[in-house]
């Protein structure tokens, strides 16, 4: 009994290394959400955008406010959108003959933020953000997340996040970040992908004072074609 066990396990293990994650087929009935929004003024600001969708292995969320701080000058295009089945959009390091790249989820925001004040002896303005972007194993992406974080009181960023999973979109399992950042202030980052019992991936990354940062990450995947039905083990007849 024991060997046959030790033989299930051996079977179970080689499966789920040995096969890479297929690719999630898109619902005939999707779901979408777009949002784009052009802001500029002075004062303070409060901002939270939160996706979860199990169905394509998404989670996202971000926030970032100055609210209880001093007004701050402040200038913002910004766009999401969310797709179950993927949409065209540009990302860095397109194949320039290739114009079609297809996303599940893409976000752009440029910004500048100036929470300096007119009295030099008054306290600056501090804005305060964070980003996840996460491809959830559970849900049948591939364990993989990208954090962006920073306090400042002075920012001007130019950031893409994007992510593919279903079959539909040409970078299939791909989460990434791509900024072009100057600040004062703290800002950082902390990338992860694990698999179990065979792969850890840490990036972790902060800076505090005035600096200049251009900064991509990309996690992929190599996706499979979709398992048939029945069967939960694709590479050897279980």
């Amino acid at each position: 009994m024991k060997g046959v066990v030790a033989l299930v396990l051996a079977v179970f293990l080689a499966c789920g290394i040995v096969a890479a994650t297929p690719c999630l087929v898109p619902p005939g009935q999707y779901e979408q959400f777009c949002e784009n929004q052009l802001v500029s003024g002075n004062g303070v600001m409060y901002s939270e955008v939160s996706i979860v969708d199990k169905y394509i292995a998404l989670n996202y969320y971000q926030t970032m406010s100055n609210l209880g701080q001093p007004p701050a000058d402040i200038e913002m295009d910004s766009t999401h959108l969310y797709s179950q089945i993927a949409l065209n959009q540009s990302l860095p390091c397109d194949d320039p003959d290739n114009d079609s790249t297809t996303l599940n989820f893409y976000e752009n925001t440029k910004m500048a933020f100036d929470g300096q004040q007119a009295d030099p002896r008054a306290a600056p303005s501090i804005l305060e953000g964070t980003k996840y972007l996460e491809s959830k194993g559970f849900y049948g992406g591939i364990d993989a997340n990208i954090q962006e974080f920073y306090q400042v009181q002075q920012l001007e960023k130019d950031q893409k996040a994007f992510f593919g999973s279903t079959c539909n979109s040409t970078i299939k399992h791909t989460v990434g970040l791509d900024t072009a950042n100057a600040f004062n202030g703290t800002w950082g980052t902390s990338a992860n992908m694990h698999k179990i019992f065979y792969k850890d991936i840490s990036s972790n990354e902060w800076f505090s004072g005035e600096f200049e940062v251009a900064k991509m990450i990309k996690f992929h995947e190599k996706a499979t074609p979709s398992r048939p039905s029945g069967n939960p083990c694709c590479i050897i007849d279980c």
